[in-house]
């Protein structure tokens, strides 16, 4: 029989960050995934590690967009019409959370694990020699007219509050920084704080080796098989039954298959998205992200391509994939910028794991002892991967946390 001091259900960006700082404080640590280190929901992803994030993901203000949205002609977000009924109570939800009001609530929560984002991920990228990956030039949103960049005024208003760096541009002025843009918007702001990934696979792939080479143990199995055998938890793996007395659950969209057995509810639902790799034509290139604001997608900079994100789409996780939205943004897509060939026969979909309220849970799972959570991290599992491992650490190890992280607790959903 074998035994850990601690298990990790998840080996995605969360799961692995937070397994690395386990390890580091001296414990016994397993990492257990069915499949893949980083191959599943963290691999489709923007490579953004967004430390200058103020205001999360909003239910559209403009009705005109809302009524493109339910036409099915916005390249911002698609639906499947039979899985409606099943996500209106958090969408609902999530339009109660888009109010201005709360908006500027849950920046203010969320700002201390933002504040360490980009910290916490070069320590781990130092420690894990996987500085390469990382790139220290920001990121710039593109706005194609007045009225859209009018519309950034207060997240700009806010930023200025805390200090959060960013330049607002012209267009020449932001095409000065990437030259192989085409004169399609108006105006820019350059978050200057951002780090981007070039490989964000590597990246969590390269924290795992560390992970090892500290003693670590990363070992296939089914999260689903978790039960209770004694004061301990069990797990059923490869290499057999592994016991521990606590574990961390980091599953992403996959964590209800999990917790609802248990008995414990969480509103969660998923996002999905897709992604896929473009070679760029001649001499056409790019330097950081860029996020063409009223079409919703990003083409970011990666070692396999250009890699063209689209906006969310709410069906169902395991779902048949949909891809529409590439029909409806490869025109703006390859008017702002020269894309070629696609490098993939398919595009790329994955399911981000989203609460209403924009923030994820850390820390305890209600009513069951020695079981611990970190998901629901939304669009933003790699920004805070490496300060969600940092945070829990500290919580499961007695240390003092760098925040408070009540404003995380699943306990929110049970009041």
């Amino acid at each position: 029989m074998a035994r850990a001091d601690i298990i990790v259900l998840g080996a995605g960006i969360v799961g692995t960050s937070v397994a690395t700082h386990l390890v580091k404080k001296g414990l016994s640590v397993a990492l257990i995934d069915r499949g893949g280190v980083g191959e599943a929901t963290s691999y489709g992803n923007a490579g953004i590690i967004e430390g200058n994030t103020i205001f999360p993901a909003s239910f559209p203000s403009d009705w005109a967009e809302v009524l493109r949205i339910a036409l099915k002609r916005s390249p911002v977000a698609n639906y499947d019409l039979a899985f409606l009924p099943k996500v209106a109570p958090w969408l609902l939800a999530f339009r109660a959370a888009s109010q201005p009001s709360r908006l500027v609530e849950t920046a203010q929560l969320m700002r201390p694990l933002f504040a360490r984002a980009v910290a916490e991920h070069e320590a781990l990228a130092a420690e894990a020699g996987a500085e390469r990956y990382l790139r220290h030039n920001g990121w710039l949103k593109l706005y194609r007219t007045d009225q859209s960049f009018a519309g950034v005024a207060p997240e700009l208003e806010f930023a200025a509050k805390l200090g959060i760096a960013n330049v607002p541009l012209d267009g020449d002025a932001a095409r000065a920084l990437e030259p192989s843009l085409a004169p399609v918007f108006r105006h820019a702001v350059h978050w200057t704080g951002a780090v981007s990934v070039s490989n964000p696979l590597a990246l969590t792939r390269a924290y795992a080796a560390r992970f090892a080479a500290l003693g670590g143990l990363s070992v296939g199995g089914d999260a689903r098989t978790l039960h209770r055998n004694g004061a301990n938890w069990r797990v059923d793996t490869s290499a057999g039954a592994l016991d521990a007395g606590s574990v961390v659950v980091a599953l992403g969209p996959w964590i209800p298959d999990l917790l609802n057995p248990l008995g414990i509810k969480l509103p969660l639902a998923v996002k999905r998205g897709y992604h896929r790799h473009f070679r760029a034509q001649g001499n056409a290139a790019l330097s950081r992200p860029i996020l063409d604001a009223e079409n919703g997608y990003v083409l970011a900079p990666m070692e396999q391509g250009i890699r063209l994100t689209t906006g969310a789409e709410f069906a169902a996780r395991d779902a048949k994939p949909t891809p529409v939205q590439f029909d409806r943004l490869m025109p703006a897509a390859r008017e702002l910028f020269a894309l070629g060939d696609p490098v993939e026969a398919q595009p790329w979909m994955g399911a981000r794991p989203c609460f209403a309220d924009s923030r994820p849970v850390i820390g305890r799972a209600p009513g069951q002892n020695g079981l611990w959570l970190a998901c629901g991290h939304g669009h933003w599992g790699l920004t805070l991967g490496a300060a969600t491992g940092r945070l829990l650490t500290e919580m499961i190890t007695g240390a003092t946390p760098f925040c408070d992280p009540k404003p995380y607790g699943a306990e929110r959903f049970l009041q």
